[in-house]
């Protein structure tokens, strides 16, 4: 029987390297702020469109993608990237803006509360997301200075110092009010790890000899201070109470990802930080819409690398599906531990 070389050479060549994964899928997350806009803009029920396609189908989304067989290596340019960046900053804004501008005119005081969520469950899934990657970049840069204004519009401005300064020196250790402990409940972790963190990044500036009047927290705190007294004498108390529930919303979405990124894993205080002290997921859909933020062991272990070239690390502890597929199981604390304690890793358990 005659061989077929051309066949035998098809079959033993080695197979193509993968390509990096194209960018527009993270063109996604934009979906997010341009419903929560629509939706202040368009008024009456559709203010509640943003919360039903984050929350409501974002979770279906991240089970029904799934994730890929294999991690894609990262592109070589960064520059779409920067661009989805700005873009999701100024949308951010753009959101809050609009659902001011909602509380102006709508009478029903529902209507108003669900804006706020809706708008607030953006705020930190868009632009708390885009204030965590460019808190990273480099101290008074224009990044950097985006990232402020963001953290602004959701009264969160000691967030950079805390994350940057004690989140990823101290992650998984009693020394760091952003670890969720095993056994702790996301409504628990909430009510400790907000003032915990605000505390931790005034007395951090105090240990290098700020006062009260030149700690930078202390000031970021007067500034939001002036900018809540700036709506209530502009736009008045409706405006008000909606920016304030908003940037409470945004918060809560924030320290539940917090929550689920480090739940249960420890690491002795002094010991080195490995992959196994963060949790990751490759589900395709929070990957995409919340910029590779699930791809966290690598941010911690590469913090200046910018989420584009981050890839997941082998020995990481895998959650069961993405950051949004998590979301309502973490708020029922027996469902959450039954789901994730399985999977807490030996080495890192924090007395679960």
């Amino acid at each position: 029987m005659k061989s077929d070389p051309a066949g035998d050479a098809r079959m033993s060549s080695p197979p193509r390297p993968l390509q990096p994964e194209a960018w527009c899928w993270h063109l996604l997350g934009l979906i997010n702020p341009l419903i929560v806009i629509g939706g202040n803009l368009a008024g009456g029920p559709w203010v509640a469109a943003g919360l039903l396609f984050m929350l409501g189908l974002g979770p279906l989304l991240d089970v029904l993608l799934g994730k890929a067989a294999q991690p894609r290596p990262p592109r070589a340019s960064g520059t779409p990237f920067h661009v989805l960046l700005y873009a999701h900053a100024v949308l951010q804004l753009v959101a809050v803006g609009t659902l001011l501008a909602l509380a102006l005119r709508e009478p029903s005081a529902w209507i108003v509360l669900m804006a706020s969520i809706s708008t607030g469950i953006n705020s930190g899934a868009s632009g708390l997301i885009v204030a965590h990657e460019l808190g990273h970049r480099r101290k008074h840069s224009f990044p950097w200075w985006v990232a402020r204004l963001n953290l602004l519009s959701v009264l969160y401005l000691h967030f950079t110092t805390e994350h940057n300064r004690t989140h990823h020196k101290h992650v998984a250790t009693p020394a760091d009010p952003a670890s969720a402990r095993g056994g702790e409940s996301v409504w628990w972790f909430v009510t400790r790890t907000v003032p915990g963190q605000f505390l931790d990044a005034w007395r951090l500036h105090a240990r290098r000899g700020h006062s009260v009047l030149t700690n930078p927290v202390a000031r970021g705190a007067a500034l939001q201070l002036l900018l809540l007294a700036g709506i209530l004498v502009a736009l008045g108390p409706v405006p008000l109470a909606a920016f304030l529930a908003q940037s409470a919303f945004s918060v809560f979405l924030l320290e539940y990802i917090n929550y689920i990124r480090h739940y249960g894993l420890h690491r002795a205080p002094g010991a080195r930080q490995t992959a196994a002290h963060s949790w990751q997921s490759e589900h395709r859909w929070s990957r995409w819409t919340l910029l590779e933020l699930t791809r966290h062991p690598a941010h911690h272990l590469e913090a200046s690398k910018p989420f584009w070239q981050l890839q997941p690390y082998d020995d990481a502890p895998q959650l069961p599906t993405g950051y949004y597929g998590c979301f309502w199981v973490a708020l029922v604390p027996p469902l959450w531990r039954r789901l994730i304690h399985p999977r807490l890793p030996a080495a890192g358990r924090a007395g679960s």
